[in-house]
């Protein structure tokens, strides 16, 4: 175990420790089957990482281990749109509100006539890769690299053994596509999106590399450790919106009702909570519960929230 650096508040070292050790023994949940090389990444790794608006910063357990980002890229390629297009041109194209069906469903789709209800839903999510201002794969998939990389601080890698597994399992995601398309809610080619869309799933990222683009947007668009604007600050409160409402899939309002913080969640294992103007929290642990999000990321984020008197609204 290891806690750096120490710059930070003893409370704060004190409560990521003891939500380590609390947590570190569940073995509830179990790791996404259907991506199969989500599957093969060890059960018991358990990583939280905790970063304020100055910088400083703290973090315990295995947070140096890369997984793959998986949804939480869609919190990052909603803010490139954001910044293209505006929230009011997005909303004409893409809802804000929560299906009521799981992340994948093609039924939510056929209910409301093809339009995505939310940036957060595989159809929502496709469709805002689609309205990025690109003309080919290579020019949209750039952007989107571009855009996680200033927000991590540091470039980051796709992990191809994800990609390939992803894209050898994807059927589902390109029958959405081709929906979206049939009902005029796909704006690009259908497989080059769902292909690019793949690809930032598939981006590998650390515990300190999610807890840095997470305080970004705590910190207002602007990464606190580059000093770079990544994100234009009006453009900031739809992002939080979005994760309030749709960031735990199924679960949200269950995580909000715990946490009280706008949050995000990948079936990668990894889970982000935004304190805006404060701080960010990231935690990382493959073992998923039925709607897609980490057990023990929950766990941890939910005790730092009340430990620390985080949660929005206490």
């Amino acid at each position: 175990m290891k806690i750096q650096p120490t710059t930070v508040d003893d409370s704060v070292t004190h409560a990521l420790q003891t939500a380590h050790q609390r947590f570190a023994s569940n073995h509830h949940g179990k790791n996404a089957s259907y991506i199969p090389y989500l599957a093969s990444v060890p059960a018991n790794l358990f990583g939280i990482s905790i970063m304020f608006c100055d910088g400083t910063h703290a973090e315990v357990g295995d947070t140096d281990y890369a997984f793959a980002i998986e949804s939480i890229s869609k919190v990052f390629t909603l803010a490139h749109v954001l910044d293209d297009i505006g929230p009011q041109s997005l909303r004409s194209k893409i809802g804000c509100d929560p299906t009521g069906e799981p992340f994948n469903s093609v039924v939510a789709l056929e209910l409301h006539k093809g339009r995505p209800l939310n940036p957060f839903v595989n159809a929502g999510a496709m469709a805002t890769v689609s309205l990025l201002k690109a003309q080919t794969a290579k020019e949209r998939w750039e952007k989107i690299h571009a855009t996680y990389n200033a927000f991590a601080g540091h470039e980051l890698a796709v992990n191809e053994e994800v990609y390939t597994s992803e894209a050898s399992s994807n059927q589902h995601n390109r029958g959405i596509a081709w929906l979206l398309q049939s009902y005029g809610y796909m704006h690009a080619d259908p497989m080059q999106v769902c292909d690019v869309y793949t690809r930032q799933c598939s981006v590998a990222i650390t515990c300190r590399d999610l807890v840095t683009m997470g305080v970004t947007l705590a910190n207002g668009g602007v990464n606190p450790m580059t000093q770079q604007r990544v994100v234009e600050a009006k453009n900031v409160a739809p992002i939080l919106a979005e994760m309030t409402l749709n960031g735990l899939y199924d679960t949200t309002g269950d995580w909000y009702y715990k946490v009280g913080l706008p949050g995000k969640s990948g079936v990668g294992g990894g889970i982000l909570a935004v304190v805006p103007g404060v701080c960010a929290i990231a935690a990382f642990a493959p073992p998923l519960d039925v709607a897609g999000n980490s057990v023990r990321g929950q766990l941890a984020a939910e005790h730092l929230s009340r430990t620390l008197n985080l949660s929005l609204l206490d």
